[in-house]
């Protein structure tokens, strides 16, 4: 059993940067990948970026491409979303996961945080 729990969403100007982080219960958290999904009003469950176990691969929607990065820090349980440049249509509740696979869509993953909210303003 994993319990995630995200923080530092909140409103940032267009242009500016956050950086969210997830903190995770239970001394398996190194053996799982992990996801940051993200919701807009009205919209489906997207992918944002993922990482494998060990940080040695990592992925991203072509729409946060060289703004975000993802990393972990297995001694800490922690896996954090760095996110530069953030744009109006980053606006969203943003959600880590934990699975067993770096996967892109949300069915591939086991365990979600209750989310934290990212406000872009223009």
């Amino acid at each position: 059993q994993v319990q995630l729990v995200e923080s530092g969403g909140g409103l940032v100007q267009a242009g500016g940067s956050l950086r969210l982080s997830c903190a995770a219960s239970g001394r398996t958290f190194s053996s799982y990948a992990m996801g940051w999904f993200r919701q807009a009003p009205g919209k489906e469950r997207e992918f944002v970026s993922a990482i494998n176990w060990d940080g040695g691969s990592r992925y991203y929607a072509d729409s946060v491409k060289g703004r975000f990065t993802i990393s972990r820090d297995n001694a800490k349980n922690l896996v954090y979303l760095q996110m530069n440049s953030l744009k109006p249509e980053d606006t969203a509740v943003y959600y880590c996961a934990a699975g067993k696979v770096a996967a892109t869509v949300p069915f591939n993953y086991d365990y979600w945080g209750q989310g934290t909210q990212v406000t872009v303003s223009s």
